[in-house]
């Protein structure tokens, strides 16, 4: 703080330069000698008219003045900040520095600024504010839910910021709940042909209906598949290549769907985070929404009525235009078939790397 040099230097310099005191320039001001003499040691702050006093009494104008003070009460500022940010820096090594800065998500990290940069990722002012947006209870408008009891907090925090950051360069019109529904009917014929810009199309259909969908890769620590929340008036979906299996993945996608058709806009689902608040009659609506709309309870009584073989399998895949994989996975979970059996046909799925 000491190297910080105050207006109060500048106007001390000019004194001893046309040979006025202090007492004089007090005087000339109208002000107490022991204002000038606070005001000159940097004590107290130098405010718009005595600037424009100084501007009068010392021939240099006022917004010279106002500039100096603002320069080094900024410069004040940046030095509290930097000291305070020194005493974070172990609660910045928590986050997924890595993967941020490798998606273009941070600034070149320099030492000890760690947490000033990760404060701007955030848009909070600082650890406090986002201590209160994720961890404090579920009051914040900003969240609503907290991650306090969850396994690891920093990872998953980030893991949804890096969601909302690509949903905001998303421009979709008003959300249209039926033409949503209507959707997910060629989303699921999407999920079958299985084309190469699968990914794309499918965020294209959803955008048509108001419904941001983004694409997040696996952060490490973050046992997260999916999370559905509103911003902006938009429903947000985000999902991730944690499993990497196409089963999982669409399983995911049409159960977070159906927190939008199913759910109002206050509500945050984070699927596979442990230790937050989950409202289990919520999911339960979800999962059975995704299961019955990838198979139709008529459709699943036929394929477990028949012979379970893969060729079995591929058929009722086509007629009932779903991936084998969901078929494989849904008598997997329902204990039809053991884990280990025609696990080959659940087949994997790449989001990334993705055009941005």
């Amino acid at each position: 703080m000491a190297l910080l040099s105050p207006p109060g230097d500048t106007i001390q310099e000019h004194l001893e330069y046309i040979g006025m005191s202090q007492t004089e320039l007090a005087d000339r001001m109208g002000r107490p000698k022991e204002k000038i003499n606070a005001l000159i040691r940097g004590r107290e702050p130098l405010s718009a008219s005595t600037a424009f006093q100084l501007e009068k009494v010392l021939g240099i104008s006022a917004s010279f003045w106002m500039n100096r003070e603002s320069m080094f009460r900024r410069e004040v500022y940046q030095l509290e900040q930097e000291q305070e940010l020194e005493k974070h820096e172990g609660w910045a090594k928590q986050f997924p520095l890595k993967e941020l800065t490798g998606l273009g998500f941070l600034q070149e990290i320099r030492a000890g600024l760690t947490a000033d940069v990760l404060l701007n990722f955030f848009g909070v002012a600082t650890v406090s504010d986002w201590e209160r947006i994720y961890i404090a209870d579920a009051d914040s408008v900003a969240f609503r839910m907290s991650l306090r009891g969850a396994k690891n907090p920093f990872v998953t925090s980030a893991w949804l910021k890096v969601g909302e950051l690509d949903a905001a360069k998303l421009e979709v019109p008003e959300f249209n709940k039926k033409l949503f529904r209507d959707s997910l009917v060629e989303i699921k014929r999407l999920a079958f042909e299985n084309p190469n810009d699968l990914t794309k199309k499918t965020q294209s259909l959803c955008a048509k209906c108001g419904v941001k969908l983004v694409y997040t890769p696996s952060f490490k620590g973050a046992k997260i598949s999916g999370a559905t929340r509103w911003l902006n008036n938009s429903p947000l979906i985000q999902l991730t290549d944690r499993f990497k299996r196409i089963d999982a993945f669409w399983f995911t996608f049409f159960h977070e769907a159906a927190h939008v058709i199913l759910h109002g806009k206050k509500d945050i689902f984070l699927e596979g985070v442990q230790g937050t608040n989950v409202d289990e009659t919520k999911e339960a609506e979800a999962d059975r929404f995704a299961a019955k709309f990838l198979l139709s309870d008529a459709e699943y009584k036929t394929i477990v009525s028949s012979d379970i073989t893969r060729n079995n399998i591929h058929f009722f895949a086509k007629k009932f235009g779903v991936p084998a994989s969901i078929i494989v996975g849904r008598l997997q979970y329902e204990q039809v078939i053991s884990f280990a059996r025609f696990n080959d046909m659940r087949g994997k799925i790449e989001l990334f790397p993705l055009d941005k």
